[in-house]
């Protein structure tokens, strides 16, 4: 089992590492890290409904698409991202992943004296305000499961940088769900400095792991291949903000478990093209639906026909048949 403590604070570089080492090592690893002011978008989003374009591009600050789905974070160096990466286990669901992987963070934070909890499907809180959304990724049998910690993140930046939109709160304000975000600092009986958080993290993971973590240092060519997976994929404009979406017909609308957004051009009653979006959970991508669904007629029953033939959850985590057939209709 290996622990990295990675130094960069290059968001595509740091994406790019995750792939690299979700996609390569065979062995568990546990990592933290940090980016400079950057959003971190989940790899179903449309990235220019997520983000406030023109703050974004008058700061400079990064936009990044990742390997998992959920939805946009803020990221700056007051927030301390962690990883874990592991074997998945037998038919485990999202939901279980995110009590496995947060467990030891929750551990942690209590061992500080702050009262964290997992709430919903992926936030850490604190008294009922967030400090850390969650995401998993799966590719075949391994799991990657990553989270922000704002510990002493800036709130202003945050708010500005993510950019409103009124369906994703539905029933409470932009401004009341912003309300609801904290830093961990703010609970800390006495004062620490992020670089000191990250340490105790780091100490607290490895005694609770009883030395099954060691210390691994990136090779030539690991560098190599990161380097390559940055300059190829993650500091592409194509890759992080993709196109926005131009098709006849579009449908936006929030379920309980997230924003789910369908856009479809149809041609003779028959699907021509057909995209989703949203910051929903999965285990296998989303493309490969849209790939096996050109072609269907777009009514009721022959949309019913063809479920039949496919496993949803393994799309849309949460979803049922009768909330994506509401989408159609």
């Amino acid at each position: 089992m290996y622990y990295i403590i990675d130094h960069s604070t290059d968001p595509q570089w740091n994406l790019a590492t995750e792939e690299y080492l979700f996609k390569t090592f065979k062995e568990p690893v546990f990592r933290l890290w940090r980016n400079d002011s950057s959003i971190i978008i989940g790899l179903h989003q449309n990235a220019y409904a997520e983000i406030n374009l023109d703050y974004v591009k008058r700061n400079n600050i990064k936009v990044v698409r990742r390997l998992s789905g959920g939805g946009a974070v803020f990221h700056d160096l007051g927030n301390v991202n962690f990883t874990f990466i592991d074997n998945q286990t037998t038919k485990e669901q999202t939901s279980e992943m995110f009590a496995r992987f947060t467990k030891p963070i929750i551990e942690a934070l209590k061992a500080l004296g702050v009262e964290a909890s997992l709430m919903g499907r992926n936030d850490l809180v604190i008294d009922g305000k967030k400090f850390s959304g969650n995401a998993v990724a799966v590719y075949k049998e391994r799991v990657l499961q990553h989270g922000t910690l704002l510990f002493c993140a800036s709130m202003a930046n945050l708010s500005e940088a993510l950019a409103n939109r009124p369906e994703q709160f539905a029933g409470k304000s932009v401004k009341s769900n912003r309300s609801r975000v904290t830093n961990i600092s703010e609970h800390l009986t006495k004062e620490m400095s992020v670089e000191e958080f990250i340490a105790f993290l780091e100490k607290f993971i490895l005694d609770q792991n009883e030395g099954k973590y060691r210390l691994y240092s990136y090779t030539p060519k690991d560098l190599k291949e990161i380097a390559r997976l940055k300059m190829e994929k993650y500091s592409k404009e194509s890759w992080n903000y993709g196109s926005s979406p131009a098709f006849g017909y579009s449908k936006i609308k929030r379920f309980d478990w997230g924003l789910f957004e369908l856009y479809l051009e149809v041609e003779k009653g028959v699907i021509k093209d057909i995209r989703f979006y949203g910051n929903y959970f999965f285990t296998k991508e989303t493309s490969h639906l849209e790939d096996i669904m050109r072609g269907w007629s777009i009514n009721e029953q022959a949309i019913r026909e063809g479920l039949k033939t496919i496993n949803l959850s393994d799309y849309f985590s949460n979803i049922t048949e009768e909330e994506f057939l509401e989408m159609f209709l």
